[in-house]
C-alpha cells in the first residue's frame, strides 16, 4: 500500500509569525555565544625573552634540562641512545647526575664523557621541558 511510505508528520507549515520567532531564538543565542567568546581570557604570556635560549641547542653548549632531544644531533653519537635516555630522565641538578640514568650503557656513558664540558643544567622551564621528547618536528 502506498500509506507504508508516506511520512507520518504533517508538512509544516510557516507563518510569519514563527519566522520571527524563530529569527530572535537565533539572534539570542548567537549573542550568548559572542558575549562567552569575549569573556575568554587571552592566551598566556609567553616567556619570549628567555635568558637560556643558547642552551636549548643554538650553541656550544647544550642545557641539559630544557633542551630537546634533536639538539643533541650536532654532536655525533648522542643522538638517539644517550639523547633519548637525557631526555626522558632528570632534571638534573649537575652535570654528573646524567652518569646515574638507570640503563646507560658503557658506550653511551663514553660519549656524554667526551661531551661533558659541552652540558650545562639550567632551572627546568616548564616551556621547554614540556617539548623535550618530541616537539613535532619530523623530516
Amino acid at each position: 500500500t502506498v500509506a507504508a511510505f508516506a511520512p507520518n508528520a504533517q508538512p509544516a507549515t510557516q507563518t510569519a509569525l514563527s519566522a520571527e520567532s524563530d529569527r530572535r531564538a537565533f539572534l539570542s543565542t548567537a549573542a550568548v555565544f559572542g558575549a562567552a567568546a569575549v569573556a575568554i581570557p587571552g592566551a598566556a604570556n609567553a616567556v619570549v625573552d628567555y635568558e637560556n635560549i643558547s642552551f636549548l641547542g643554538g650553541g656550544k653548549v647544550v642545557d641539559l634540562n630544557n633542551a630537546n632531544v634533536r639538539a643533541y644531533l650536532r654532536l655525533p653519537g648522542m643522538y638517539p641512545g644517550a639523547a633519548g635516555k637525557i631526555v626522558s630522565h632528570g632534571p638534573y641538578k649537575t652535570v654528573a647526575d646524567v652518569y646515574n640514568i638507570p640503563g646507560l650503557t658503557a658506550g653511551e656513558k663514553d660519549v656524554i664523557k667526551k661531551y661533558e664540558a659541552r652540558f650545562t643544567t639550567k632551572e627546568p622551564a616548564p616551556e621547554y621541558t614540556i617539548d623535550r621528547i618530541n616537539n613535532g618536528l619530523y623530516r
